[in-house]
């Protein structure tokens, strides 16, 4: 489930661009204040899908230190009829400015079936520099957290793109910068659990994680409109694959214009 945020959340090295490009100056177009987004995860190991659990993905624009700023949460939680398997518990959180799209603090309370793991992170720009409960260390002006680098990637308009370019960004995560990029892939009608949409489709690079193998294994399809919500994730796994879908949107900033009909 880390990994499965780490989506809906982990994107984003197109050569031609200086790393960081489509992720510096960026406004906000995508969301509001209000947005909801619900997940449902299936895990297929014999080749039938199962539900194994759930995200939500909310945005509250409040304030952080008397600065305008969005509150992102994400929050993922196995299916309590599987908690015995695989019990997971994870909150990710992240405020980010409203103007720049930027992190001012990360947040993260895992728990993965023993594993448990807690972080802060407080990003200073103007020195360049995160402080975590890990130390102090040295980022690039344009480094995002991994919840605030999918918010902004949905402002990125994939019509300036051909499918298989590349499209950089960089993380901090665990004390580290990771140089990220999602491989664009063109753009195909999808059915989901919720309906038949026109969608983006990419590849993220993934860390390697205790779910997900590391590289371009991944695939998502985001709503082909302004709103840029993720529609479908799918992915193999240690043991068998895994498929999110979208099952329900709410206080979307503008119409779900990619829908085509609804189940």
């Amino acid at each position: 489930m880390k990994r499965i945020l780490s989506f809906l959340f982990t994107l984003i090295m197109f050569s031609p661009l200086m790393a960081g490009n489509d992720f510096c100056g960026t406004r906000n177009q995508a969301y509001v204040n209000g947005e909801q987004v619900n997940f449902t995860v299936y895990y297929n190991v014999i080749g039938l899908y199962v539900n194994a659990g759930n995200a939500v993905f909310t945005v509250e624009k409040t304030q952080f230190q008397q600065k305008p700023a969005y509150h992102i949460v994400g929050v993922g939680v196995s299916n309590s009829r599987y908690d015995w398997i695989f019990k997971v518990r994870d909150r990710y959180e992240s405020y980010i400015d409203t103007a720049t799209l930027k992190p001012y603090r990360f947040a993260r309370k895992v728990e993965e079936g023993g594993y448990k793991f807690e972080e802060e992170a407080t990003f200073q720009r103007d020195q360049k520099i995160v402080k975590s409960s890990k130390g102090t260390f040295q980022v690039p002006d344009c480094v995002h957290d991994i919840l605030s680098a999918v918010y902004y990637a949905r402002n990125i308009d994939y019509n300036n793109y051909e499918p298989e370019d590349k499209i950089p960004f960089s993380i901090y995560l665990d004390g580290e910068v990771h140089n990220m990029h999602i491989r664009y892939l063109g753009k195909e009608t999808i059915k989901t659990k919720y309906g038949k949409f026109r969608a983006i489709k990419f590849k993220p690079l993934l860390l390697k994680g205790t779910i997900f193998e590391g590289g371009e294994n991944m695939t998502v399809w985001v709503s082909d409109d302004a709103n840029r919500i993720p529609l479908r994730v799918e992915s193999p796994i240690v043991v068998g694959s895994v498929k999110i879908d979208m099952m329900d949107c709410k206080n979307i900033r503008y119409p779900l214009s990619s829908l085509i009909s609804k189940r």
